[in-house]
């Protein structure tokens, strides 16, 4: 049987480690509008392509993880019609549910497969190949991923048609976002307790109050160092207040959101 030729689009801090990873078990192919985002790719044995529209033509299963919905539907627009019949497309990136399914059926217009498959564990996960991979898409096109997914996954789930990943990773996010929030009240009430930082986060972490949230924000030095994470977590929970029913409280993801805009204005 001959090897599943893949490719990576969206090769930043998340996507490049899962890239490396599908290396190590498939042929790959990447491109990045950088030239140098490529390079240590190429010094492993990657091949680069010129432009989005080479590595679509060139693959079986082609990943994808850019930043957001417009980007998503760029790159889509120049990829999916010069991909094979029976290619497949994997969106990693965490977007609309809505524009996952506009993606799956311009995939179908061109016999492509398509499953949405956003993912949890950031690099470290990635790195070690432990990742979550929350998929919606056709049973058919989840069985035909699944070899690639393996190679940077440990739980991958199928939870229904395209769309439903990516509503999976956004009620997580939220989660997330929220627990993080929670984190970060609760130390800023022990500080004011005169309770030493540190040493409240180690006994919260071995205590019935511990959750990933709050292990992730009691790492933190400073809240500006999470920056980057805050306003990634703040777009993905006005993703789901933009997708609940109108008869759904939102009022928690708002509070989520303001807490982690005060942790961007103190960077």
């Amino acid at each position: 049987m001959a090897a599943i030729r893949t490719g990576f689009v969206g090769i930043g801090s998340q996507g490049g480690p899962m890239a490396l990873r599908m290396l190590q078990r498939f042929p790959l192919t990447i491109w990045a509008r950088r030239p140098e985002a490529a390079r240590p790719f190429a010094e492993k044995g990657a091949s680069v392509a010129g432009a989005v529209e080479q590595l679509g033509a060139a693959c079986d299963h082609v990943g994808l993880c850019v930043v957001d919905d417009a980007d998503v539907l760029d790159v889509c627009g120049k990829l999916v019609p010069v991909m094979k019949p029976g290619s497949l497309l994997a969106l990693h990136s965490t977007v609309l549910p809505e524009t996952a399914m506009r993606i799956e059926a311009l995939c179908a217009q061109h016999g492509v497969r398509m499953v949405d498959a956003p993912v949890s564990g950031g690099a470290p996960g990635a790195e070690a190949g432990t990742m979550t991979v929350m998929c919606g898409g056709s049973p058919e096109a989840f069985e035909q991923a699944r070899p690639v997914f393996e190679s940077f996954g440990r739980l991958i789930v199928r939870l229904g048609e395209a769309g439903a990943g990516q509503k999976a990773k956004i009620v997580n996010n939220a989660l997330m976002a929220a627990n993080m929030g929670l984190a970060q009240a609760a130390l800023r009430a022990g500080e004011a307790l005169g309770i030493e930082r540190n040493a409240l986060a180690e006994l919260v972490n071995h205590s019935s109050g511990r959750s990933f949230g709050f292990e992730v924000y009691a790492r933190i030095p400073e809240p500006g160092l999470f920056g980057h994470g805050a306003r990634m977590l703040l777009k993905d929970t006005n993703l789901l207040a933009a997708i609940l029913p109108d008869n759904m409280d939102s009022a928690i993801i708002e509070k989520t959101a303001k807490s982690f805009l005060l942790l961007e204005a103190d960077e």
